[in-house]
């Protein structure tokens, strides 16, 4: 491929030796078919000029981008998964393809697949992914992001031409492989393999490459180890709020799902909350209602708790670890508060009375979820409605849940948001706002987009969704 003067590999990752990942090959897919790319992503990283036959040979067949590591790693790693723990993980169908610098912001970002084919540590699984689970995951990151929630992103998704047996979905069904962008996949479980196997200089040598390569700013702390730990305590926190803001539910919270920069990462069975219920799921497997709604800022402290306890092997001060900790709980209120903000567009009044917004924005939306005599209020209309703040209410009033917010149960709301000046005003003058409707994706709706792909080979209503999509990033422009 022609280099494009913006495209940096860098591998940092496969320079710490082969303690942490095996070297493995791709499948040899029977097909690569092109059916999604990410070209704002892609030239984020200097690769949107690839031509599709390019595309296709860097993200189906996995030749080697210029520069980058010469193959493909599959990392290793263990986790608590339902609380239970599992020492037999791994990327089992997938691997770090290569890590490039993100132009402007400098980050450097991974490039890292789901479905490749088996590694060593594919257990018995065929190490293939779904077409339909990669159409899933491009649908959940761009909305995730358009959210202003922290996520992986979705790169590519190349269907492979395999008939697929699984046991939640009607089978067979189709193959894909799908490629991420995201800011790490150094996860909790990471640190906790290294523990299990009791081997603290690998753990030292860890903290310094997270360190070094994710938190520069901590590079002099005396203690990398509570330093470490604190930034990921802090980008934790703030992750789980905004999850909490979105109405978004992971689905399965392990430890081996969660990164130490603080992104929405492997969210297989996720689902978007239709209103106000935290006890909803989006496993149909979490039969105890561990990964509800709710119980999301609960598992974010367990899984920190099991990341610490890793770490007590090489910290001086185990204290500090303690400490950073239990931090959390004001981490989290400080990132609820900020993503509330955030998400209704206005300008913040100072802690008091931005926490009472929050928790009159929330009181609403459980008490509305309630609502008989029409339709109950629905999650993400509240926020697209009310987007800008006292500005909006015009507009929340006449649109089509007006009648539903003049009950009292959003009184208490109004009257707090009364005193808020909308953030960047200008915003509201997008043509999104000039629509009834914001954009949502409840289950019912993912199905029907799924429906004609899998009956027709029908792409253009998935195309449409996901430009609709885009076009609620930039009207809401979210800073994550």
């Amino acid at each position: 491929m022609p280099v494009n003067a913006r495209y940096r590999p860098d591998s940092r990752f496969a320079s710490l030796g082969g303690e942490f990942a095996d070297p493995v090959a791709a499948a040899d897919f029977p097909e690569t078919i092109l059916r999604f790319r990410n070209d704002r992503a892609a030239a984020s990283v200097g690769l949107e000029t690839l031509t599709d036959a390019e595309w296709i040979a860097h993200f189906g067949r996995f030749q080697p981008l210029p520069g980058a590591q010469a193959q493909p790693l599959a990392m290793r790693y263990h986790g608590h998964q339902f609380r239970s723990y599992n020492p037999e993980l791994g990327d089992g169908r997938g691997f770090l393809f290569a890590q490039v610098r993100e132009e402007g912001a400098d980050r450097l970002l991974d490039l890292a697949t789901k479905g490749s084919g088996q590694t060593p540590w594919s257990r018995h699984g065929d190490g293939r992914l779904t077409l339909k689970g990669g159409m899933r995951e491009i649908l959940a990151a761009g909305l995730l992001e358009a959210l202003g929630v922290p996520t992986s992103r979705a790169f590519s998704l190349i269907e492979t031409g395999e008939a697929l047996t699984r046991g939640d979905e009607p089978s067979p069904t189709r193959s894909a492989v799908l490629t991420r962008l995201s800011h790490s996949h150094i996860r909790f479980g990471t640190f906790q393999r290294l523990a299990y196997f009791e081997r603290a200089d690998l753990i030292s040598t860890m903290v310094d490459h997270v360190v070094e390569t994710y938190f520069p700013h901590l590079a002099d702390a005396p203690d990398r180890p509570t330093a470490m730990f604190e930034e990921v305590v802090t980008r934790t926190a703030r992750l789980v709020a905004r999850w909490m803001t979105a109405g978004f539910v992971h689905g399965v919270l392990n430890t081996d799902n969660m990164v130490v920069t603080g992104e929405s990462f492997d969210y297989g069975p996720w689902r978007f909350l239709p209103r106000n219920d935290p006890n909803f799921t989006a496993a149909y497997f979490d039969h105890s209602g561990l990964y509800s709604f709710g119980r999301q800022p609960e598992a974010g402290f367990w899984n920190l708790q099991q990341l610490a306890a890793c770490l007590v092997l090489v910290s001086p001060d185990q204290t500090g670890l303690i400490g950073a900790l239990n931090r959390f709980s004001d981490a989290y209120k400080d990132g609820l508060r900020e993503a509330m903000i955030g998400r209704l567009a206005v300008r913040s009044r100072g802690a008091e009375a931005d926490v009472e917004l929050v928790n009159a924005a929330f009181k609403a939306l459980a008490e509305g979820s309630k609502l008989s005599g029409g339709e109950a209020l629905r999650w993400e209309p509240f926020f697209f409605d009310w987007f800008g703040g006292e500005a909006s209410e015009g507009r929340a009033l006449e649109g089509p849940r007006g009648a539903l917010y003049q009950d009292p149960a959003f009184a208490d709301f109004r009257t707090r948001l009364s005193g808020f000046e909308p953030d960047r005003p200008e915003r509201l003058e997008n043509p999104v706002f000039g629509r009834t409707e914001p954009e949502e994706l409840l289950i019912e709706e993912v199905e029907a987009l799924w429906a004609p792909i899998d009956q027709s080979d029908e792409w253009a209503p998935l195309e449409a969704k996901l430009a609709r999509i885009e076009n609620a990033r930039a009207a809401y422009d979210l800073h994550v």
